[in-house]
């Protein structure tokens, strides 16, 4: 195609040199040449039109996000939850053009919450969907296990958005759109001081990360003005709740107790502590399925629990970000997720990603994504603000506290 365009375009200037020459042609030539470049000129301009076109629709590609995920197990209503969200911002792109000519897609594959299946379904997907992004991990010893595999170095693949119930040190290529661990207790302490609480209890999933957890809870308690007077723990990965353990809350009557363990460790604590009389405040971290929680024991153990939220909340419009967000999830065709803050915050990790290829331009690379991803700061998508750089992986510090009502519901 290129050679005929060339062709055309010397014949063409050849012929409009020898236009000027009055010795060449006699006028009634000249005018029929004259036409002739014209035509000339129109074919190889469309030429270069459909030449520029199809270049355009060859580089035009879908951009693939990976998630290994619980979508069945224990974890499953937060990773089902976590993974609709994530659709809804994709598909939302999608619906707008996409960015770059390119559009998305999301390829989930189910980890049961068992890390060895997290690496298997991980390694699957970079085999098979070769995604240009991960996003939407599960889990301690998930996430663990993963970073152990150093996967994510050897294919030059960042991971966006995860859920942990532990402190853990930054790891290559691994952001994360949510306030952490830390930022989320401190809000609860704060929040226990200003209304005079100083006496403290602390549940939370033991693990090589729990002890520097419980100095750092200490610290900030010690900072207010409070103690802790009683400590506990579940094993990481079961959900067992000894009634050993039960009973030195009861003993100890602190005045709240703050809980940072999974969902199913949350909701056995908070079920037998109630059933046994215990009456403290009780207050739990955001990854935990405080919904689901509250739907499985019902408002008489569920009244006056405090939650740490990390997104805006998803029930009720304050800015452009919500507004988007409740607008896109009531349109759904498949509403059998119910709207949920982790519902929520996938959409952000979603929003996010779609940003992040917008900046990186028409050229795809795992290498050009993340160097866009860092280069986001101050990001704001109406009323939650997102910032990376190089030694910033959290890209928010935003805490609420909400409490769940006598009718079992959640407000700030």
């Amino acid at each position: 195609m290129h050679q005929h365009q060339n062709a055309l375009a010397f014949q063409a200037m050849d012929e409009l040199a020898n236009l000027h020459d009055p010795t060449h042609f006699n006028k009634k030539k000249r005018y029929c040449l004259m036409r002739h470049f014209k035509t000339q000129m129109r074919s190889g301009l469309v030429l270069v039109l459909v030449a520029l076109m199809l270049s355009f629709v060859a580089e035009a590609t879908e951009l693939v996000i990976g998630q290994a995920a619980p979508l069945t197990g224990p974890e499953a209503t937060l990773g089902r939850s976590y993974s609709a969200g994530l659709q809804l911002a994709l598909s939302h792109a999608n619906a707008a053009g996409g960015v770059n000519g390119h559009t998305f897609a999301l390829a989930v594959k189910d980890d049961r919450s068992m890390p060895a299946e997290t690496i298997a379904a991980t390694r699957q997907l970079l085999a098979e969907s070769r995604p240009l992004v991960l996003a939407g991990y599960f889990g301690d010893a998930n996430l663990a296990e993963l970073i152990k595999t150093r996967l994510l170095e050897t294919e030059n693949i960042a991971l966006v958005g995860y859920r942990i119930n532990e402190m853990r040190a930054q790891a290559p290529l691994v952001y994360n759109v949510r306030a952490g661990l830390l930022d989320e207790v401190s809000k609860m302490v704060e929040h226990l001081a200003t209304v005079g609480i100083t006496k403290l209890g602390f549940f939370y999933q033991d693990g090589p990360p729990s002890a520097a957890l419980v100095t750092a809870v200490e610290e900030m308690a010690k900072s207010k003005n409070a103690r802790l007077v009683v400590k506990g723990f579940h094993a990481a990965g079961t959900t067992k709740v000894t009634s050993e353990i039960i009973d030195a809350f009861i003993a100890a009557a602190p005045q709240a107790i703050i809980l940072v363990s999974s969902s199913p460790a949350t909701g056995a604590f908070i079920e037998k502590y109630r059933a046994t009389g215990g009456a403290a405040q009780l207050l739990a971290h955001s990854s935990v399925d405080i919904e689901q929680i509250s739907r499985r024991l019902g408002e008489e153990h569920m009244r006056g629990v405090a939650i740490t939220q990390v997104t805006p909340s998803p029930y009720k419009i304050s800015g452009k970000l919500t507004k988007t967000f409740v607008d896109l999830a009531a349109k759904r065709v498949d509403q059998t997720v119910p709207v949920s803050y982790a519902m929520m915050e996938g959409y952000i990790v979603g929003a996010l990603i779609v940003e992040s290829a917008r900046r990186m331009g028409p050229k795809i690379s795992r290498e050009g994504f993340v160097k866009a991803l860092e280069g986001i700061d101050n990001y704001d998508l109406g009323g939650y603000k997102l910032g990376f750089r190089p030694n910033q992986q959290s890209g928010s510090r935003f805490v609420e506290m909400t409490i769940v009502t006598s009718t079992g519901r959640i407000r700030q």
